[in-house]
Parts: structure tokens; C-alpha cells; sequence
């Protein structure tokens, strides 16, 4: 239970430590990222009005690869272009990239490869 506790403690320093230097502008928003063990979470949030502007996640039914039972890389790659076209649609293409504390690596770097294939500059 306490090695638990500490890897929480960890992750969360980490998501601070990045946190302090990555802030969203309404000329730049950020694009913050979550993952959790089943699902992929992204949204861009502009900072200054502490708003969402833009969110999509694998539970939404418009992002679920056709199979459903799609996770992983797969699964990260559509938020990613489903939260580009979005985005671009409510007339966001330039971001700030916030990691969340998770390493650019795996669904990470997956979802954010496909945000930038559909359109994203950052």
C-alpha cells in the first residue's frame, strides 16, 4: 500500500513540474492529456478564461475505433484525430502540449502523433 502511495506521490510532483511551465492562452491553449488503465482522455483548455474549449475521450461513441474492443496505440490515435478535427473546427490549430506527467512514450506520443497528422501545430 505505501509503494502505492508513493507512485501516486511521484506522478503527481511530475504533472506539477510540468504544470509550472506549460499554461494555455486563448491564442495558444493547452492540450492536456490523461490516460487511465482502459481509457484515453485529451481536452484543450484555455487557462486564463479556465475554460474547455475542446474534449474528446475513447468513451465518447464518435471516437471508438469500429472495433469496439480497439484499446491501446489504436485507441489513442482517434482521440488524438477526433480532437484535432474538433478543434480546428471551433478555430484552434496552434497548442500547448501538456503530458500530464506521463512519459512521451506509447499512447502518449500516439495521440499526440495523430493530432498533429490532422492538423495540430505544437
Amino acid at each position: 500500500m505505501k509503494a502505492i502511495k508513493a507512485k501516486r506521490l511521484k506522478h503527481v510532483r511530475r504533472r506539477m513540474r510540468v504544470r509550472k511551465k506549460v499554461v494555455g492562452t486563448p491564442e495558444r491553449p493547452r492540450l492536456s492529456v490523461f490516460r487511465s488503465l482502459k481509457h484515453m482522455y485529451a481536452q484543450i483548455i484555455d487557462d486564463t478564461a479556465e475554460r474547455t474549449l475542446v474534449a474528446a475521450s475513447t468513451r465518447n461513441a464518435d471516437v471508438r475505433p469500429a472495433d469496439e474492443k480497439a484499446t491501446g496505440c489504436a485507441a489513442a490515435k482517434a482521440v488524438g484525430r477526433r480532437l484535432a478535427e474538433k478543434a480546428i473546427a471551433h478555430g484552434v490549430r496552434t497548442v500547448v502540449f501538456d503530458r500530464s506527467g506521463y512519459r512521451y512514450h506509447g499512447r502518449v506520443k500516439a495521440l499526440a502523433d495523430a493530432a498533429r497528422e490532422a492538423g495540430l501545430v505544437f
